[in-house]
């Protein structure tokens, strides 16, 4: 429990993994995305 207080407690690490996160969310849509496409025309 102290550690996920001290993540909402230094503004560095939040917004470094938040950062993260949102990195990675947007590799996760564009990778479903372009399967999406290639499996729709092929």
């Amino acid at each position: 429990m102290n550690l996920l207080q001290e993540f909402f407690r230094d503004p560095v690490i939040f917004f470094s993994f938040t950062g993260l996160a949102t990195v990675l969310g947007i590799c996760i849509f564009y990778a479903i995305y372009f399967i999406y496409k290639v499996k729709k025309n092929g």
